[in-house]
């Protein structure tokens, strides 16, 4: 929400130039300018190799005298979930390029830069919680949640705090909108069955959550109580976001976190014989011998 960061110069990168362009993009940012000095701008670039992330960047600061800027939120693009064995190769490897690569990217050049800033990085789901998901929907978002938790761990990620580079992870749930209506057009059932409780946040709703998490100094952020739970349940080196709580935390979810797993398991195993079903109609697999 721009609204939540009233007085900034802020630019609005989209990451997919095919079906937005800069202008659908530009016009709302407009309406939460405060100050004539405030610098808001978009831009439409392909963020999928290092090279088109370097020229984004070039564009972003152009109107800033080549400063590079405070914060970088980077957020995964789109997902389209599907059961593992109905993706085309094509597929497969768009979702490490929406998931992870279009992150990746720009945060290597970005710390390329070696000015002092915040990288943060926006998951789709919390670790623990995509049961049912296909891989253009987790795959990239695991390589996501690897370079994060085990941020502490990993000397390439460590070597960050030589440029004053702080890091940080949203786990938000789902989101309203109309990534989620899209979505929803080729979620497996299974997967709908099993999210059928869930909550989802508005954008207003996550970035508030998102800005109260930086704001507070924590290394991963989360947007409600269950995602919270899944943070501290597969947290491993990461830094608590407070002793006492996370204390807490890790005893309930030592007790709940297993006892959902285990009945996410048996709705699935009770769904192999649909599954089956469904993908030799659609010619995934073949169909089973006549007689059985």
């Amino acid at each position: 929400s721009l609204s939540s960061l009233p007085f900034c110069s802020i630019t609005l990168l989209h990451c997919d130039c095919k079906t937005r362009s800069s202008r659908d993009v530009h016009t709302p940012t407009q309406t939460y300018r405060k100050t004539d000095a405030q610098v808001l701008q978009t831009f439409s670039h392909s963020l999928f190799t290092a090279p088109e992330s370097a020229a984004a960047l070039d564009d972003v600061v152009a109107k800033h005298d080549g400063l590079a800027p405070d914060a970088v939120f980077l957020c995964a693009g789109k997902s389209v979930p599907k059961f593992f064995l109905e993706y085309t190769d094509e597929e497969l490897a768009q979702g490490m390029d929406y998931g992870y690569w279009c992150q990746a990217w720009t945060a290597r050049v970005r710390v390329f830069s070696c000015a002092r800033m915040r990288v943060q990085v926006c998951s789709r789901r919390a670790p623990g919680s995509d049961a049912a998901d296909g891989p253009t929907t987790t795959h990239g978002q695991d390589r996501l949640r690897v370079l994060d938790t085990r941020a502490h761990d990993a000397p390439r990620i460590r070597l960050l705090l030589l440029y004053g580079i702080g890091v940080h992870i949203f786990f938000p749930p789902s989101m309203l909108g109309a990534s989620l209506d899209e979505e929803k057009k080729t979620q497996p059932r299974i997967t709908a069955r099993l999210e059928e409780d869930d909550t989802p946040l508005t954008a207003e709703q996550a970035a508030a959550a998102l800005l109260k998490g930086v704001r507070k100094g924590q290394f991963q952020i989360t947007g409600n109580f269950i995602t919270d739970l899944f943070r501290v349940s597969s947290r491993e080196a990461s830094p608590r976001n407070g002793w006492l709580l996370d204390g807490l935390l890790d005893l309930v979810s030592y007790i709940a976190v297993p006892i959902w797993s285990s009945g996410v398991d048996r709705q699935i195993r009770a769904h192999s014989e649909e599954h089956m079903h469904y993908l030799s109609e659609r010619g995934v697999i073949p169909p089973p011998p006549s007689g059985n």
